[in-house]
């Protein structure tokens, strides 16, 4: 009886390592797996990145997600933040 239930213990142990761990996503992950989803039209990765958070917290993730880029290429471009912003939009410049 012992030696039973140390095997199943030893065995469920074993199993458990075995899989994956399943750990949660943070919501810039969510933002950067459902940008470039949205970017490549991928409508099941889009679906899937959108559940990892709440819609607030991907909604403020794609937010400075899109802060982030439009400086890093106005640094890039020697450019305001705002030309870069209306020349992605297709926007004239202001």
């Amino acid at each position: 009886m012992w030696l039973q239930r140390t095997a199943e213990r030893f065995e469920a142990q074993r199993t458990a390592k075995q899989r994956p761990e399943k750990r949660a996503h943070n919501l810039f992950e969510a933002a950067a797996a459902y940008v470039s989803a949205c970017a490549e039209d991928d409508q099941e990765q889009i679906d899937e990145a959108a559940a990892w958070v709440s819609p607030e917290a991907l909604s403020f993730g794609v937010n400075e997600l899109a802060c982030r880029a439009v400086i890093a290429l106005a640094r890039e471009r020697d450019e305001s933040p705002r030309t870069v912003a209306r020349t992605l939009l297709g926007l004239p410049v202001a």
